[in-house]
Parts: C-alpha cells; sequence; structure tokens
C-alpha cells in the first residue's frame, strides 16, 4: 500500500471520519463500519483531505482539464484540491453547481470556471450512484465531458445487480472511478493493528455476503 494510503486511514480514523460499530447503509445494511468525509470540518483537516485527494489524482496519471464538486459535499473538496493541486504546481480551473439556479447577479446554477473540456468529479463516497449519474448528465448538457470520478473511499459493495456502485459507473459511462482507498487497503491495515482485529473480522463477514471483486 502507497504510504499516503496508509496515512490516509490512520488520519480518517484519528478524526472519526472511519469509525467501526454498526451502522445502518441507504440500502438497509448492517454495516461495521462508516465513513462520514463531513467530518473533515475544520481548517486543517480540509486542508489535509485536499492533500490527499490530490496524491491520489497524480499517482492515477489520469488526463483532464478541470475539476468538478457537486453540491454540497463536494464544493470544499473541491477548492481544498484545487489549491493543493496550485501549490504543487498544477493549477487546474474548478467549479461547483448550485442545487437551485440563480435568477438574478451572475445567475446559472455553475459557480467558478465555465464548463469545458475533460472534467474530473470529486465526490466523497459512492452509495447508490445517483448523485454521479445526475453530474454525468449535467456536464455534458453544458458541453464538457466526464473524464473520471474521484471519491475518498470505494467500499467495494454489491448494488442491485452484483455489480457495485462504482463497478456500475464505469460500465455505464465508460469513464474511470479513482479512489484514495478501497476495502482492500482498510482490510490489510487492519491486519496490523491488534487493537482492531475485531472490527478486521466483522468486515470479513460483511464482505462475504455484500461484496465484490
Amino acid at each position: 500500500m502507497p504510504d499516503f494510503r496508509q496515512e490516509f486511514i490512520e488520519f480518517a480514523i484519528s478524526h472519526n471520519v472511519l469509525r467501526f460499530g454498526e451502522f445502518k447503509t441507504k440500502a438497509g445494511r448492517l454495516s461495521p463500519y462508516f465513513f462520514n468525509a463531513g467530518l473533515f470540518n475544520d481548517g486543517d483537516s480540509l486542508c489535509k483531505i485536499g492533500q490527499f485527494y490530490a496524491k491520489a489524482i497524480l499517482a492515477a496519471q489520469l488526463p483532464f482539464d478541470m475539476l468538478f464538486g457537486p453540491a454540497y459535499k463536494g464544493i470544499p473538496l473541491v477548492s481544498a484540491i484545487s489549491i493543493t493541486l496550485s501549490e504543487i504546481g498544477n493549477n487546474y480551473p474548478f467549479c461547483f453547481n448550485r442545487k437551485e439556479e440563480k435568477d438574478h447577479g451572475e445567475c446559472g446554477s455553475i459557480v467558478g470556471s465555465p464548463l469545458s473540456g475533460r472534467v474530473l468529479i470529486i465526490d466523497d463516497v459512492i452509495s447508490a450512484g445517483i448523485s454521479i449519474r445526475e453530474t454525468v448528465d449535467f456536464i455534458r448538457e453544458a458541453g464538457a465531458k466526464p473524464c473520471g470520478v474521484i471519491i475518498a473511499l470505494d467500499r467495494m459493495e454489491r448494488g442491485n445487480e452484483g455489480l457495485s456502485a462504482v463497478q456500475e459507473i464505469r460500465k455505464m459511462y465508460g469513464i474511470p472511478v479513482i479512489s484514495i482507498i478501497n476495502l482492500d487497503n482498510l482490510m490489510n491495515y487492519l491486519q496490523d493493528r491488534d487493537d482492531l482485529v475485531l472490527n478486521l473480522r466483522a468486515i470479513e463477514n460483511y464482505r462475504a455476503q455484500y461484496g465484490v471483486v
């Protein structure tokens, strides 16, 4: 596991963003772990999450022209990522959308740079994939091309048709979905933590029931 992925897991656990226990998912499943990126909620943690996303983007070597952060969680994420990339010599335009179109001032539903060229979509976790589908349609309607998605965590969890939400997005749109970490990374990390071994067993059981390869 590249160092930044292990560091990200430790960072997420230390900020209570990645928690272990029993949590009900949108699909009604009882998951032994939960990831809530909304808890990266101060300047330091937002700066750090931007750095982790930037490292994963650069490691993937995916060509793109701009970044897009869907409202609402995508807004601080795309801002932090853009700043980090700029600081290391990669200055990209970015924008995000409003939930409701503005009819005064600058008007419209986009804040930031106009959508154009190859657009990399920023999100935290893909659950059912509904918001990503809406985002892809939104970008295409603006005349730009969605070229990929980056998320913090790929749960590698089966959806309604045997594929994970990430796999469904790849199949439907033919675009890559990059993640800072996935469930394999998390399980490998837990193997080396004696204090978290019970959580690993619970995740193994959950994955056997709901996971995908």
